[in-house]
């Protein structure tokens, strides 16, 4: 009698677990951190082909996690629990960069606003107009969206910024607004008052 032939992946996610487990995301592809995720969701399947499939549609592990639930959706393989799990994760990445930013000067350096920025409202699928209010400290009062547009223009209305920015007490502002099409790209403009 022959013995079964044992399937390609058995074994694997204990491996890619172990693996996360020992040297965390380090040199790990977006695919298999999405495995990771997915795993949760879906216990009982290989999800190595759907995480490749997400990423494929999407582009990188950021973008699957900014996608629309609609989006998500169309993804043979995702259900509707993988997608809210999926957003579930974006929410709680969010968060944490807000919290991180928070509790600090948000201009300790450039490029922490750009990341802050990048995490908030780059993988939007409409342009978002932000407005960041600073203390004199340069620590972060709120973090506010003025308007959100089509996508590729958002009104702003100089009026109500500056009305915000004197009922928070603000000192400095950073504005930024997101590019759809372009979801890496933000722009930045930093405004001090005297």
């Amino acid at each position: 009698m022959q013995e079964a032939e044992v399937p390609h992946f058995k074994g694997h996610r204990e491996r890619l677990r172990a693996r996360f487990d020992q040297a965390g995301d380090q040199g790990m592809p977006d695919y298999e951190l999405l495995e990771l995720l997915l795993m949760r969701s879906i216990p009982q399947r290989d999800v190595k082909p759907l995480a490749k499939a997400l990423i494929a549609r999407f582009g990188t592990f950021a973008e699957v996690l900014g996608a629309r639930k609609e989006r998500l959706l169309e993804v043979k393989g995702v259900g509707d629990s993988t997608a809210v799990d999926l957003k579930i994760v974006a929410a709680a990445a969010r968060r944490l960069v807000r919290g991180a930013v928070s509790e600090r000067p948000v201009l300790s350096s450039w490029q922490d606003v750009v990341d802050y920025c990048r995490a908030a409202m780059a993988f939007a699928d409409r342009e978002e107009f932000r407005i960041l209010f600073l203390d004199k400290r340069n620590c972060l009062i709120a973090d506010e969206v003025q308007g959100t547009g089509t996508v590729d223009h958002t009104p702003v209305y100089p009026r109500e910024v500056v009305r915000r920015a004197l009922e928070l007490s603000a000192s400095a502002l950073i504005l930024a607004h997101n590019h759809p099409t372009t979801p890496v790209l933000i722009t930045l403009d930093h405004a001090r008052s005297h």
